[in-house]
């Protein structure tokens, strides 16, 4: 190993060279930014590994070995198991690299059935190799995804004006930054599901991610007047503003347009 900073690529014929051969591996992809051709200098890198069941820690150890390969790490982190995804996920910040090429592996069962493979959710993935046919679209049910999505309207229009009062209670109390975090969680955040459903409802749960993308620009100019607040008055004001703005939504929102773009 040498001085010189670690490409995206030396990272990807690594761990190409060192998995590809190992029996027990099948598939090797990227996800992330990559799916979605937007990869830019502040992108990480998301790996997904397929490997028979019995064999995870085995892979394990090689990606490890992958990794010294080409570089020394100063922060590595296991998710603790078992992970919400079902899956073993490890992270590497290397050394000789920009710490914004964070390393991000995860490696899967080859019988596991959620391998994050619906493109129209997470985009098309880079394929490295792929022995076994294993890396195709999973198909979205649009009416199914739709009925979940009329389900979480119909739990919204409860949820949202019970628990929007939590914001007013902290201002009251003089409590600026739990009410600033009551804001963003029980006001800003439904606001902009709602829009996403609206917009972009394959991520309709992706929060902020994204959304410079996916919503048209005069929606994130209106969403990014009502983010910047600072001052107990500032958030009253917002607050009443992102209430109108909720409500006008779901009580307009079409679900026949919300399909089409499904």
């Amino acid at each position: 190993m040498n001085n010189r900073k670690v490409t995206r690529q030396a990272i990807i014929e690594s761990f190409t060279n060192i998995l590809k051969p190992l029996e027990y591996v099948h598939a090797l992809w990227e996800a992330g930014a990559g799916a979605f051709n937007r990869i830019d200098t502040w992108s990480d890198i998301d790996l997904y590994v397929v490997v028979d069941d019995e064999c995870v820690e085995r892979a394990v150890r090689e990606i490890e070995r992958a990794v010294r390969s080409i570089a020394e790490y100063d922060l590595t982190f296991r998710l603790p198991e078992p992970a919400w995804h079902g899956h073993s996920q490890v992270f590497y910040r290397l050394k000789n690299a920009s710490p914004f090429l964070l390393l991000d592996v995860a490696i899967m069962k080859r019988s596991s059935r959620n391998k994050f493979l619906e493109y129209k959710i997470h985009g098309v993935p880079i394929v490295y190799f792929d022995k076994t046919g294993i890396v195709r679209d999973d198909p979205v049910d649009a009416d199914a995804f739709l009925e979940k999505l009329k389900e979480r309207l119909e739990t919204m229009r409860t949820t949202f004006p019970m628990f929007f009062v939590f914001t007013l209670k902290e201002l009251n109390r003089g409590h600026d930054m739990t009410a600033l975090s009551c804001y963003m969680n029980y006001a800003m955040r439904p606001l902009i599901e709602l829009l996403r459903i609206k917009y972009s409802p394959y991520h309709y749960d992706f929060h902020t991610y994204y959304i410079d993308y996916e919503l048209p620009p005069e929606i994130v100019k209106r969403l990014r007047a009502l983010f910047y607040v600072a001052r107990p008055r500032e958030i009253r004001s917002s607050l009443s503003e992102v209430e109108r703005w909720f409500t006008e939504e779901i009580e307009s929102i079409d679900i026949e347009e919300v399909k089409r773009r499904l």
